[in-house]
């Protein structure tokens, strides 16, 4: 059985950055297998209830601006699966959503992993405003899809703060390697108690994480897999963490 995943999918030019986080995502496709299908809960979709995305082909969505030509002209055109689309939403009670293709927090991460965009792809919402105890619910509903060998991956990022962020090559700040040791420590021990009260009880965690939308797929992917592995740990640009974690 294929584990749960998250990974930290860090800045939208990463395929073009040649960081450590970079050669992580691209062996890690060729050491899980190749998929039946990915469910993957990103950070840039966020709803008031869960949804999932069924459409024939993947449109690429690139979600952002200000920067190089290039990764506009960017194509992830993974199939989509209509089927597992609304399978999910039966287990989650969501909504299908029929036009919404996969966004950078999809594409970039899944463009390393699997760079012939030939394994089918849905997209998951997350509903930051809910939580993290909400979006470990949510990975368990979708646990199950994982006896199909269907990839479960949650994609955001460890820490994320855009307004803290520094050159690259920066020194990572002391509030940063806080917040992600605890966080690390807490889920090797597997305490849902602690992680679910995250933002109170970890150190610097609103600094971490000032709004919890790239936070909320990690959780999805704890409550669709079983016991922690940490699989990768850098930071980018200071104190954008690209930690990565299995769930099995």
């Amino acid at each position: 059985m294929l584990p749960a995943l998250f990974v930290s999918h860090g800045a939208p030019t990463l395929p073009f950055d040649d960081v450590p986080a970079r050669d992580f995502l691209r062996g890690l496709g060729q050491q899980l297998g190749k998929p039946r299908a990915i469910v993957v809960a990103s950070a840039h979709w966020d709803t008031d209830t869960p949804q999932a995305n069924a459409v024939p082909v993947n449109d690429t969505i690139h979600d952002f601006g200000g920067f190089p030509q290039a990764l506009y002209e960017i194509r992830y055109p993974a199939p989509g699966d209509a089927l597992l689309a609304r399978e999910i939403t039966a287990l989650t009670g969501g909504k299908v959503d029929t036009v919404r293709g996969l966004d950078h927090g999809a594409w970039v991460p899944l463009m390393l992993m699997y760079p012939r965009a030939d394994v089918p792809v849905v997209q998951v919402s997350v509903q930051s405003h809910k939580g993290a105890g909400h979006h470990i619910a949510l990975g368990r509903s979708l646990a199950k899809l994982r006896d199909d060998n269907v990839l479960v991956m949650g994609s955001g990022g460890f820490v994320h703060n855009l307004r803290r962020i520094a050159p690259p090559g920066a020194p990572e700040p002391a509030w940063s390697r806080e917040f992600s040791g605890w966080m690390h420590e807490k889920l090797m021990a597997g305490d849902g108690a602690a992680l679910s009260d995250y933002r109170v009880q970890a150190p610097y965690a609103v600094q971490a994480q000032p709004t919890e939308e790239h936070f909320m797929p990690l959780f999805v992917a704890l409550g669709a897999g079983g016991k922690a592995e940490r699989l990768h740990s850098s930071a980018t640009f200071g104190s954008l963490r690209m930690d990565a974690y299995s769930f099995a």
